[in-house]
């Protein structure tokens, strides 16, 4: 069974920091690309960053002070977030995808559940 769970989220205040973790299985995790997604209420899901075969990509809202990662020993990658800011208050998803999709979440074929990050003002 393909899963991926997402933790890390919580509350933090402007300026604070962040890491998710997304934990994969039931899949060859080299052979997916993996992205962060994020959806704010009333607002369409948003790409924010994927590792895709060696390489990272960020959205430009993000750019700078958001981070991924991988350890392949643990089927995990991270999202490193810092000087978070309010409007990066959404539910935070990890997808995976094979044909390379980059920020377009319609590629993805598996996700999280997802797990919620609030940044106070």
């Amino acid at each position: 069974e393909v899963q991926l769970v997402e933790s890390g989220g919580g509350l933090v205040q402007t300026g604070g920091s962040l890491r998710l973790s997304c934990s994969a299985s039931g899949f060859s995790f080299e052979h997916y690309a993996i992205g962060w997604f994020r959806q704010a209420p009333g607002k369409d899901r948003e790409g924010v960053s994927c590792l895709s075969f060696g390489s990272t990509y960020y959205a430009d809202s993000v750019k700078g002070r958001f981070a991924i990662s991988s350890d392949n020993t643990k089927n995990t990658v991270y999202l490193k977030m810092n000087k978070l800011k309010p409007e990066d208050t959404a539910v935070y998803y990890c997808a995976a995808d094979l044909i390379g999709s980059l920020l377009d979440s319609r590629g993805y074929d598996y996700w999280g559940q997802g797990t919620q990050v609030t940044v106070s003002s």
